[in-house]
């Protein structure tokens, strides 16, 4: 599977970002201009968001953003105490998918998403290697709305740090042994004080 990655990304003329174990492939402009104002609207007003708790550091506290899961409703998916029920796919949700399903080789199930309402917004250090997403999982992170950072860091060796700007309708790729590896974050910032949606693609098995 990684060699069938390597070609396609030579035929992009993509680099992998890491240095080490893992690989992660930006395509800046992955959608165009009007389908990132439209996406981005739909995304805002047609999405079920919510605001959900969180247990850090053995105190509940809401997260710093909004959340909705899309995908098959039968599959559950859970991280930091949180158990969410997926909603069916909405038709420009599934236009987004199989776009990226292209250029990912993958069959996604669901979508979470994150509304980041201005720089305050935040998401902390973490790794997408929850069980249900299997040993070496593909994940495909597309952006619309205000630039953000988005940082990596080697999971055993914090030094070890990669910064990159995800624009407005990017497409961040992280494969093969990535999210084993390596942590990232969506750290906060008072210079953005415009409004970004991610949503991340990943395929989910039943935890039966």
């Amino acid at each position: 599977m990684v060699r069938h990655y390597m070609e396609l990304f030579d035929q992009y003329n993509r680099e992998n970002l890491l240095p080490i174990l893992g690989q992660v492939y930006y395509f800046p402009k992955f959608f165009n201009r009007e389908q990132n104002d439209i996406f981005l609207k739909k995304l805002i007003h047609e999405i079920e968001w919510k605001q959900e708790p969180i247990r850090l550091f053995g105190k509940q506290v809401l997260q710093p953003r909004l959340t909705g899961l899309y995908g098959n409703p039968e599959v559950p998916y859970g991280y930091s105490g949180i158990e969410m029920k997926a909603n069916y796919w909405t038709d420009f949700l599934l236009e987004i998918k199989e776009a990226i399903e292209k250029v990912a080789l993958t069959n996604f199930t669901h979508a979470l998403l994150n509304y980041y309402r201005d720089g305050m917004d935040s998401m902390g250090w973490h790794r997408d290697n929850e069980k249900v997403l299997g040993i070496n999982p593909t994940i495909a992170s597309v952006s619309f709305g205000a630039p953000r950072k988005f940082q990596f860091r080697l999971y055993a060796d914090k030094s070890q740090k990669r910064d990159i700007i995800l624009e407005n309708g990017s497409l961040l790729l992280m494969i093969g042994e990535t999210q084993h590896y390596w942590e990232h974050q969506l750290p906060k910032t008072k210079i953005v004080k415009g409004e970004r949606i991610n949503l991340t693609f990943r395929k989910i098995s039943h935890p039966n």
